[in-house]
């Protein structure tokens, strides 16, 4: 198995190789490929060295799987000729989510889609991973009508630029800014760039992808993006109305069933999801369950996740396992 890590220097790169080596993924040959500036580079990966390469040098190596972490517009020149070459790629931009012709996938939920023939793959945005898990299992008993989000999120979604500038400001140094304000002691309803209807591409993530992974464009999104002064791990207030009436302790149940959702719901003591106890760890978080008393069928629901880990690495990693194990690739 020969996999390259695209973008391995970046912030998700780095991730990616740590859940790589975490996980013990089957590697007999691995490629570190970041751009030229990065080129013959040392890193080590489960305590060997080695010498990052350019995208050209691996596509000529003709890996098995390629994970891709290194931009969209990077993904939309490169990720075709890696796939000319018979390679997976499994692309964590959003270049390739909306494209009809590319699955979009979440592995606990619709991993069953893939077939030897899909040589792009589309990893979603983490503030939608971490939300379709959550209502994933609720959606096939009760059946999603709307959907209303509030993201706040970690500075660490940004990259690396916006994780120095919290920093920075935090110890006092002026320094390279990633956003338009100071983001320490503030939050920031602005993630990524603005649309023509007055919403954020993020916020537009969460509805169009939200529709396409659960394969249900009749599900109606609309959501608010948040900036926080966190350094990694995304939140997120998700009231959500179904076609059908719920128990609260059925939710319950189905909640902690499910694979890859911790329930962190005990307000006797205290316990909820918050950025900290996800930090490093792979499962999605949810808690403050309670029903919606100003309308009918509608659930309230706190979720949780380390945005770089499920919401990134993870995710792209876990569709990895799914295709080697069922030899898709």
């Amino acid at each position: 198995m020969k996999v390259a890590v695209v973008g391995a220097t970046g912030l998700v790169g780095s991730v990616m190789l740590k859940v790589l080596e975490e996980r013990d993924f089957p590697i007999d040959e691995l490629l570190l490929v970041a751009s030229e500036r990065s080129v013959g580079k040392q890193m080590n990966f489960k305590g060997k060295a080695h010498e990052v390469i350019s995208i050209p040098t691996a596509i000529e190596k003709r890996p098995d799987i390629a994970l891709f972490s290194a931009g969209g517009s990077t993904s939309l020149e490169w990720a075709p000729r890696f796939a000319e070459v018979g390679t997976t790629v499994i692309d964590n931009s959003s270049a390739w989510r909306m494209d009809v012709s590319k699955k979009l996938i979440v592995p606990e939920i619709n991993a069953s889609q893939l077939s030897n023939e899909d040589k792009i793959i589309a990893n979603p945005n983490c503030s939608t991973i971490q939300m379709v898990m959550a209502l994933a299992p609720l959606h096939k008993k009760y059946k999603i009508k709307r959907i209303v989000v509030s993201t706040y999120q970690s500075v660490s979604g940004t990259g690396a630029k916006a994780v120095q500038q919290l920093e920075n400001e935090i110890a006092g140094k002026t320094g390279e800014m990633a956003y338009h304000y100071p983001i320490h002691k503030n939050a920031i309803p602005h993630c990524d760039v603005f649309e023509e209807n007055g919403y954020t591409k993020e916020e537009m993530k969460l509805v169009r992808e939200t529709q396409k992974i659960l394969d249900d464009r009749t599900i109606a999104v609309t959501a608010t993006a948040v900036r926080i002064p966190t350094a990694g791990g995304h939140s997120e207030a998700v009231n959500v109305e179904f076609e059908r009436d719920f128990d609260l302790t059925e939710v319950r149940h189905i909640l902690n069933q499910t694979e890859g959702i911790t329930l962190q719901d005990n307000l006797d003591v205290n316990i909820y999801p918050m950025p900290i106890y996800a930090n490093g760890k792979d499962d999605v978080f949810v808690g403050r369950i309670r029903r919606d008393g100003s309308q009918p069928n509608t659930l309230n629901l706190w979720v949780v996740s380390d945005n770089l880990r499920k919401g990134a690495a993870t995710n792209t990693i876990q569709i990895a396992e799914y295709l080697v194990k069922n030899n898709l690739v």
